[in-house]
């Protein structure tokens, strides 16, 4: 990667999950003064696995305090630019911003988008929201959608950047050869975490409810609260599923290799990408919007969030062309090589910090 940013870096985050470090050090490497970045703890209600502890980019802890679902945070810092969530509710922002524009130094907002707002108090709500992004020099968001919502808002679509959601580098390792037919029963493959959320009670089901010559092997690796309930609830309705446990590193590795199809039925997820690497096509839920430019139809499904007929119904499509399949996969690993990897998010950071110190 040659693209560096000459000056010095800010970023202040609500909380630095555990699967966003690798990114922030690489990062950190594109700035030639350096990065560094403060974040707390999130709610115990929440689950989100952090860490305090970076490589390349130096990390302040500091304490969140959670008022109305924002957080008040001290952050003492002198950076020549500064990244923050886009969100009004962290009340942190505003004076990070005003402290920013008294030194004529750029503030970059990073968010999901700004999706309509419902009731009656849409418009003063909107307006209040437009006046908040507005502040910023650039707005950075992870999607299309995203960036098309911040333009309906009202916000400068030039200065709207898109740097894909991205959790991994690009796949250093060949692409796998699978055959262009099933060597036996169809391989599904979920990685992640064993939570509601995930629900996998759909996708128990929605195999349960193929036919039983397209009923294919369904693998979950990973542990979590909901194991002993779903491990109950395949006993009564599909009782060939398996639970590899907790896996990581090299031990995913055979998972992946053996796998034909990679589903994720709820939100969340972060080995869809790792599973697009090794050459699979993916099933996932709507969600946010950050899937949107990863899992298209030329490389897997997106489907309507807790529709188990529509979950159903895709396997079925799915599981009924084996050379399609991989066709698809292979489409996935293009994907993740050329176009959404940690590489290029870093890249796009780094031209949204050129464009801002040239002004």
């Amino acid at each position: 990667m040659s693209a560096k940013y000459a000056g010095k870096l800010g970023v202040l985050q609500r909380v630095l999950p555990t699967y966003r470090a690798p990114f922030f050090d690489m990062l950190a490497e594109a700035c030639q003064g350096g990065l560094s970045m403060c974040a707390g703890q999130p709610r115990l209600s929440e689950g989100i696995k952090i860490t305090r502890e970076l490589k390349v980019a130096n990390f302040t802890p500091v304490h969140n305090i959670h008022l109305l679902g924002g957080s008040l945070y001290l952050c003492w810092q002198t950076p020549d630019a500064l990244i923050v969530e886009a969100n009004p509710r962290y009340l942190s922002t505003l004076p990070a911003l005003r402290w920013m524009k008294t030194r004529s130094r750029p503030v970059i907002g990073w968010g999901l988008g700004s999706p309509p707002l419902p009731g009656p108090m849409a418009d003063m709500r909107r307006s209040g929201r437009l006046d908040f992004v507005h502040q910023f020099d650039a707005l950075l968001t992870y999607s299309q959608r995203g960036a098309a919502e911040y333009k309906e808002l009202g916000y400068p679509a030039e200065r709207i950047f898109v740097a894909p959601n991205a959790v991994a580098p690009r796949p250093q390792h060949m692409i796998q050869e699978r055959p262009p037919f099933f060597k036996d029963r169809p391989c599904l493959l979920f990685v992640g975490r064993l939570q509601h959320r995930k629900r996998l009670d759909l996708l128990l089901r929605a195999c349960a409810s193929l036919p039983a010559e397209m009923q294919p092997r369904l693998v979950l690796v990973g542990d979590g609260p909901e194991r002993q309930a779903l491990e109950l609830l395949a006993s009564q309705v599909y009782p060939s599923a398996e639970f590899a446990g907790s896996r990581h590193g090299p031990d995913l590795m055979p998972f992946f290799a053996e796998a034909d199809l990679f589903v994720l039925p709820g939100t969340g997820g972060l080995a869809v990408q790792e599973a697009m690497s090794h050459a699979l096509p993916v099933i996932v839920a709507q969600g946010d919007g950050t899937q949107d430019d990863l899992v298209r139809p030329a490389n897997g499904w997106q489907i309507p969030a807790n529709d188990e007929n529509a979950l159903g119904a895709t396997l079925r499509l799915a599981l009924s062309d084996a050379a399609c399949l991989r066709s698809m996969g292979l489409e996935s690993y293009r994907i993740v090589s050329e176009e959404i990897n940690l590489e290029r998010m870093v890249e796009v950071f780094v031209e949204v910090l050129d464009q801002l110190g040239e002004k």
